[in-house]
């Protein structure tokens, strides 16, 4: 799976509303889409599903059903925003950090209504982020998503749809609590791809360490890094929402949210876990190089070492002395068998080297080594891989 180094993708965000605009203003990005509104009306025997073009459509509807669950798909129209604002009630500040994204996870009081903010994830080519914004009271709830398309919220539609559970019977803290576990569950399979490309660069490490293996790594600890930037104020929010007092949050729901925070709890330790396999991964990277970087030059060293004494043979053998002047010249340049001679001494004395070498465990394995697999004598790099597997258990 490829690594995106797209820095906007994941932290920068350019804000529309002006520095000293008045509070409350909305100032829309020109690039957002166009919102599609869906609605879902339902009440315990009753259950409608459909899209609507204007909000003046759901006065009907608001009407007729005890509950409705209005989804936005889009940003990209003030007058629709100011239209179901006014409609619902809803506080001009939180309109106002509806659409200017990249919010911080928070929850909101405004009297009898409740605000939050939370982030969905998707990872494909890489790692996306999206804003959802929660705005409940007494008989409806409303959903802000910055584009239509893929959110993470489906399970909770198909339960409305089969009447599945207390769903259709609870009213908007039971909805909001829903929404928040689909959208905190789905982190957990996010996370798993993670473990699984780690594990997979651990196994490229060990085996083929290359330049380009430093560039995932950094690529993995900054998406890792924006994981915990995002799931830590979400503890925070979910924190909030159970302490509270809230009118639409009943004790039984805040049982429910509980478990929820329970598993924002689990995601943080997980990426934080995540994140030093990372930092163990890029230190098992240099050890690996710098282990081929030793084994490459143990083998020249011992290549050059066999030279060095052949070497000197050619080189004393190759000097200029007459036998004719003396008997102490060189008299084996005489000898009828000197050149095999010679060739025999050379090769003696290069099997020696290498039977020494091998004796002394400088090249081959030792005879008095430890078997395999008793974890005394592994390679380093074995031993480091090792140890990130086992912290990821």
């Amino acid at each position: 799976m490829s690594i995106s180094f797209r820095r906007r993708k994941l932290h920068h965000h350019k804000r529309h509303t002006p520095p000293g605009a008045a509070p409350g203003s909305v100032i829309i990005n020109p690039a957002d889409p166009k919102p599609e509104i869906n609605v879902i009306a339902y009440g315990p025997n009753s259950f409608l599903e459909k899209q609507i073009g204007l909000p003046s459509e759901l006065l009907n509807l608001r009407r007729d059903y005890p509950f409705l669950w209005i989804n936005i798909d889009g940003l990209g129209s003030a007058e629709v925003l100011r239209e179901m604002a006014e409609m619902f009630g809803m506080h001009p500040l939180a309109l106002e950090d509806i659409v200017n994204r990249h919010q911080r996870a928070k929850v909101e009081q405004y009297g009898e209504q409740t605000f939050l903010v939370t982030h969905m994830i998707n990872l494909n080519a890489h790692l996306e982020s999206e804003q959802i914004s929660i705005y409940f009271g007494k008989d409806f709830l409303l959903t802000f998503q910055e584009r239509p398309g893929w959110d993470c919220l489906d399970s909770v539609r198909e339960r409305l749809r089969k009447g599945a559970g207390r769903l259709r019977s609870l009213g908007a803290g039971y909805l909001a609590y829903s929404l928040l576990d689909a959208v905190i569950d789905h982190y957990f399979p996010v996370l798993e791809q993670y473990g699984d490309r780690l594990e997979e660069l651990e196994d490229r490490i060990i085996l083929t360490p290359h330049a380009k293996l430093t560039a995932e790594i950094h690529g993995l600890k900054r998406e890792l890094l924006f994981l915990r930037r995002t799931i830590w104020p979400q503890r925070e929010a979910l924190n909030s929402l159970i302490r509270d007092d809230n009118p639409q949050i009943d004790e039984e729901t805040k049982l429910y949210l509980r478990d929820v925070y329970d598993h924002a709890i689990r995601i943080i330790d997980l990426v934080e876990t995540y994140r030093e396999v990372c930092s163990d991964l890029m230190d098992l990277y240099l050890s690996s190089i710098s282990n081929r970087m030793n084994e490459i030059m143990k083998v020249l060293t011992v290549i050059s070492t066999i030279f060095i004494p052949l070497t000197f043979i050619v080189g004393v053998y190759g000097m200029n002395f007459d036998t004719e002047l003396s008997p102490w010249n060189m008299p084996e340049l005489k000898w009828r068998y000197g050149y095999v001679a010679c060739l025999v001494l050379m090769a003696f004395i290069s099997i020696g080297q290498i039977a020494f070498f091998r004796r002394k465990g400088w090249i081959g394995q030792p005879k008095d080594s430890a078997p395999a697999g008793n974890g005394h004598d592994a390679h380093p790099a074995e031993q480091a891989s090792a140890e990130g597997r086992h912290s990821r258990k």
